[in-house]
């Protein structure tokens, strides 16, 4: 008997049969998606029990947006030795900087390799993968940060088209307070304005230098950080005033009524705009690169790795499988609003605004956000809200940039 359930096993993995390859024990899944995000994280769940319908999967989401609430609890598992089976981070930094140089994760690059992912992932997405010759996580989705977002048959009747550099907004929002319009811009809340400053720094910076500033290469006290400072003051000058009050989507909402003229914020923004506002792409709302980031791509994703000393680790490695595979990133993202990591996905399954994030995802070079996890440790992250309040407070350029040096300095980036 044993040995025909070994040679089923044989043959479940050389013909593909998956079905066969019934696995036992379980598997938990940390992650903060619920709600609206929850549908998604369930259709990948279930896909999983399909091909592995032995293995019971504890669906451990801690609800809090963008994960806040679940970094605090996974930090008291990780520490007491108690690590999830698989958890989601940010990939990139927010892994690397706190839990990769901890040494609590598994190297994941024989598993890219066996997968054939080296030759599916963008190059730019696998470096910001990597640490030390490792790769860290497996990336189930992408989004990007540096969208504006705005409504096309007000522009018509307002008589103006989207600005493609800071320059041209600042202008631009001069000619739409000379017709009125108080607060060309809409922000919400203190993290979309750090989501703002991002999106401002790379259009001055360049992805060249802004990845030179992650890597300790360009001071975040140089001249040319006092000009992304100064330059960010200037298009806070064309926002609303109550923006502490408001959250992403009521932002979003002053573009769809006309009560603004632009928004800064990720690609979520377009499920939100068409699943709940029933927009449609294209005419209920139109989307540009950031001023200033044209072939840019500054992305944000979602990702699982592999803790050491985890007691499923088989379970955990089919998972990892599915989330990078062609089947599990094409049943998940079109229902969470994002693109596929994987540049083979097929468009078809995708929104119009999600086809045209694809193209530029394949042909644009590719950078990280600082808001969400990419390009810094979450130690530099934390903080980094003080260094905007320290702006705002006074607008001074120089105290922004010299303390976000000192933090910068305090964390270790570019050591």
């Amino acid at each position: 008997m044993r040995s025909l359930k070994r040679w089923l096993a044989i043959a479940a993995l050389g013909l593909g049969l998956t079905s066969l390859a019934q696995g036992s024990g379980k598997l938990e899944i940390f992650s903060w998606w619920a709600g609206d995000e929850g549908p998604a994280l369930q259709a990948l769940i279930d896909l999983y029990k399909k091909r592995y319908p032995g293995v019971e999967v504890i669906n451990a989401t801690v609800t809090g947006g963008s994960g806040v609430n679940a970094r605090a609890v996974l930090k008291t598992r990780m520490l007491g030795g108690d690590p999830p089976d698989s958890f989601q981070v940010h990939a990139g930094q927010e892994l690397i900087g706190t839990w990769v140089v901890a040494d609590r994760m598994e190297d994941l690059s024989s598993l890219f390799r066996q997968e054939g992912w080296t030759t599916k992932f963008p190059k730019g997405l696998l470096d910001l993968l990597s640490y030390k010759g490792g790769i860290w996580s497996v990336p189930v989705n992408i989004h990007r940060s540096n969208v504006m977002w705005y409504n096309p048959a007000k522009l018509k009747e307002w008589g103006v088209t989207p600005p493609k550099t800071w320059a041209e907004f600042l202008a631009t929002c001069q000619t739409l307070k000379g017709k009125g319009l108080e607060a060309p811009l809409a922000l919400g809340e203190n993290w979309t304005q750090q989501h703002l400053w991002e999106s401002v720094a790379l259009g001055i910076l360049g992805a060249d230098d802004w990845a030179r500033l992650w890597r300790g290469q360009l001071k975040f006290n140089d001249p040319k950080m006092l000009n992304v400072w100064n330059t960010f003051g200037k298009v806070l000058d064309c926002a609303n005033k109550d923006a502490a009050g408001l959250s992403w989507q009521q932002a979003i909402d002053r573009v769809i009524e006309g009560t603004s003229a632009f928004n800064i914020m990720g690609d979520w923004a377009a499920g939100y705009m068409t699943t709940t506002k029933k927009l449609e792409p294209g005419t209920g709302f139109g989307w540009a690169p950031s001023p200033g980031t044209s072939g840019v791509f500054m992305m944000l994703s979602d990702s699982f790795g592999l803790p050491k000393g985890v007691k499923n680790r088989t379970n955990v490695i089919n998972w990892l499988k599915l989330l990078g595979s062609k089947e599990g990133q094409d049943t998940f993202n079109p229902l969470k609003g994002s693109i596929a990591a994987r540049t083979d996905s097929d468009p078809s399954k995708y929104s119009t605004y999600s086809q045209a994030a694809m193209k530029d995802w394949k042909s644009n070079k590719i950078v990280g956000s600082l808001v969400h996890g990419a390009v810094a440790p979450e130690s530099f992250m934390s903080q980094f809200g003080t260094v905007i309040e320290i702006y705002l407070n006074g607008k001074n350029a120089q105290a922004a940039a010299n303390a976000a040096q000192a933090i910068a300095t305090q964390v270790g980036i570019g050591r």
